[in-house]
């Protein structure tokens, strides 16, 4: 694969506080050298959010302002700030509409909270931390232990050592 595979395609993360470090910041830059244009935002524009293990990360844009259309992929981090962005409508429809037009929707660790929030799990195989396994089977969803897995335009991992899988997967999808 080219280094410059993802060119012309913006990619949205999800950024709020105690999100987890790596699993914002590992796509991220894979992303980016993968040619991809990639915006961090959160429920506020240039705020700095600083994830489970300190490392700060400033939010480009509120998701208020942002159109499913605009982006190919979604990016869903772990850490305890999927609990706390599922909360919010805004996350849930962008979620939600990202999905729908089977564009890539990608969520690592407590990251599917936020899908499973959006509605969007069900009849779908998933993995996921196992601490949230009852919540995913719970929605409807198929859970598997294994470090990736790929359901269509669903992209899904454990953790932080899942990373590279997780970001192949992502590859995967976003060049099909």
């Amino acid at each position: 694969m080219s280094s410059k595979t993802l060119a012309g395609k913006r990619i949205l993360i999800f950024v709020g506080d105690e999100y987890e470090d790596l699993e914002l910041q590992y796509p991220r830059l894979r992303l980016i050298e993968a040619g991809a244009d990639v915006l961090v935002a959160g429920l506020e524009a240039n705020v700095t959010h600083h994830g489970k293990h300190g490392y700060p990360q400033q939010s480009q844009a509120a998701l208020r302002d942002l159109k499913a259309g605009d982006f190919h992929g979604l990016i869903i981090p772990g850490g305890w700030m999927p609990d706390k962005l599922r909360r919010y409508g805004e996350v849930k429809a962008i979620t939600r509409a990202i999905c729908d037009a089977g564009k890539c929707v990608a969520s690592i660790c407590h990251g599917p909270w936020i899908d499973i929030s959006a509605g969007i799990v069900k009849d779908a195989t998933y993995t996921s931390t196992p601490g949230i396994k009852d919540d995913l089977v719970n929605a409807g969803a198929i859970w598997v232990d294994q470090p990736v897995c790929i359901d269509r335009n669903h992209v899904t991992s454990r953790r932080p050592d899942d990373l590279p899988e997780f970001c192949r997967g992502i590859l995967e999808v976003m060049t099909r």
